[in-house]
């Protein structure tokens, strides 16, 4: 539980700072008639639903298993990682529509200092919600907060794009606001599909590490004869295993029974984000030889 009200503080900071940001933008954006900024703003305004998104998928996924959810809630937090990402193409779509007319009708923003001002600001606070985030992501394991920080890191571009903008507007380039807005929308949407993909991979089970070293680790544990069939899944923190373990026919189910917990210590002791290991426990077959998996996938 601890983890999880630590999420959510940084949640709830980077919510305010966001709330303060996209308002400044959109404001700003429709005084100015800055198609680049108005674009910015409303993709600032994605950053803190996100963030109101989180919390309530963190709260839902901090609740232990039960008898549907024997695995626990994990995956909610993938969820929402899949709308944080379907989120950002929204966005993408948005700046280029916004962009695209601004082209066509030929409008340039008014550019003043004050203009400068909030977007260098808004920059830097974005820089440090994002890589506050990811330190707390990692730290506490969160795949949430790594997706939101590669929001914010869209974010991050758009921006860097609209200041771009308003230099070369600002120069004569009437129609620079415009273009930006196209570049960065290309940008936002490949984050957006990486984000999608990533997630998507975690929900229909793809493997989530290297099988191949599992199986040499496996066959180091005194007893074991072999192992195959290999399988895992879940989140690259939070991974469950299931293998078949050969053992000599001729030992008691005590023993073999033992030979099995002295492997899932071991694999856990290898690889601390392992949740849970499923054993199958098989005779062997002396005229057998050991091989590894084949067509085994490294994911981690």
């Amino acid at each position: 539980m601890e983890r999880i009200q630590r999420i959510k503080r940084v949640l709830y900071l980077t919510l305010l700072l966001n709330s303060i940001v996209s308002g400044a933008k959109i404001i700003l954006g429709y005084k100015t008639g800055s198609v680049a900024i108005i674009s910015d703003g409303f993709h600032s305004f994605y950053d803190g639903l996100s963030n109101v998104i989180g919390l309530i998928g963190i709260t839902i996924s901090s609740s232990p298993p039960d008898e549907k959810h024997p695995y626990g809630h994990r995956k909610f937090e993938t969820i929402l990682s899949v709308c944080i990402g379907i989120l950002i193409i929204l966005t993408c779509i948005e700046i280029i529509k916004r962009s695209i007319r601004a082209l066509t009708e030929k409008t340039a923003p008014e550019i003043t200092a004050l203009s400068f001002g909030i977007m260098i600001v808004s920059l830097a606070i974005n820089i440090f919600v994002n890589r506050y985030e990811i330190k707390k992501g990692r730290e506490l394991k969160s795949e949430f907060l790594l997706a939101d920080a590669g929001h914010t890191g869209s974010d991050i571009l758009v921006t860097i794009g609209v200041i771009a903008g308003l230099f070369l507007t600002k120069a004569g380039l009437h129609q620079a606001d415009a273009i930006i807005g196209l570049i960065v929308g290309a940008f936002v949407a490949r984050l957006g599909y990486n984000i999608i993909r990533s997630s998507v991979d975690i929900l229909v089970d793809a493997v989530q590490m290297d099988t191949e070293r599992i199986c040499r680790i496996v066959m180091e544990v005194k007893g074991v004869t072999g192992c195959h069939d290999i399988r895992t899944r879940g989140t690259k923190e939070c991974v469950f295993l299931d293998l078949h373990l050969e053992v000599d026919r001729r030992i008691s189910v005590q023993d073999a029974h033992a030979i099995a917990d002295r492997v899932e210590e071991r694999l856990k002791e290898e690889f601390p984000v392992i949740k849970d290991v499923v054993v199958h426990i098989e005779p062997d077959n002396e005229s057998s030889t050991i091989t590894l998996p084949p067509n085994s996938k490294s994911g981690y």
